[in-house]
Formats: C-alpha cells, sequence, structure tokens
C-alpha cells in the first residue's frame, strides 16, 4: 500500500468510531492494571493477597504496563523529533497504546 491509501483507510469514519473505542477501552483497562498493581503491592507490605488464587491477571497487568511503557518512551523519542512536548505524548500514548504512536505518526506524514 502506498502512503495515500493508507492515510484514506486511517482517516475513513469506521476507522475513527473504532480508534476511539479502543482509546476508552485501553485507559480504563491501563488505569485498572495500575490499581490493582498498587494493591498487590500495598498487599505484600501488609501480608494479605487481594486475588491470591488469579495471579495470571498481575502478570498481564504488568506485560500490558511495560509493553504500553515502551510506547511511551518510543512516542516521547518521536514527539522530540518533531519538536513537540515528549512528556504529554508520552502519557497520551501509555494510556491509549499504539494508537497514541499512530497518530503521532500520521501527523508527522502530514507535514511532509
Amino acid at each position: 500500500m502506498n502512503l495515500k491509501t493508507e492515510i484514506n483507510i486511517i482517516n475513513h469514519s469506521l476507522f475513527q468510531i473504532i480508534k476511539t473505542l479502543i482509546k476508552i477501552v485501553s485507559t480504563g483497562l491501563i488505569s485498572g492494571a495500575i490499581i490493582l498493581e498498587l494493591v498487590n503491592i500495598y498487599g505484600n507490605f501488609n501480608d494479605f493477597h487481594l486475588l491470591h488464587n488469579f495471579n495470571w491477571i498481575y502478570w498481564i497487568g504488568r506485560i500490558a504496563l511495560i509493553s504500553h511503557g515502551i510506547e511511551g518512551i518510543i512516542a516521547a523519542y518521536y514527539a522530540r523529533l518533531q519538536q513537540k512536548n515528549p512528556l504529554k505524548y508520552s502519557i497520551y500514548t501509555f494510556f491509549v497504546g499504539t494508537v497514541g504512536l499512530l497518530e503521532l505518526k500520521i501527523g508527522q506524514e502530514g507535514k511532509e
């Protein structure tokens, strides 16, 4: 696919709806993973475990937090290259995930 075709797909109205839903769900799940991890850390310090039998939930949350953290670092790097605020874009991309990187890339290609 060429660049114009990719931009036409991304600017399609159905894609915009899907992108909005991904942002909402991703923000909620990442916030939940942060809260769950904080509860787990608090529980370890006070010798109680909220979800002792569901240890796999903690690991899924940790993997999501790490991957979103890496995406946030990448977004900060690319935002700095585009003379934008790296902190703003890294936090935004941390919560919304790959959609934030996609928006940052499309913003860069729109200027060229």
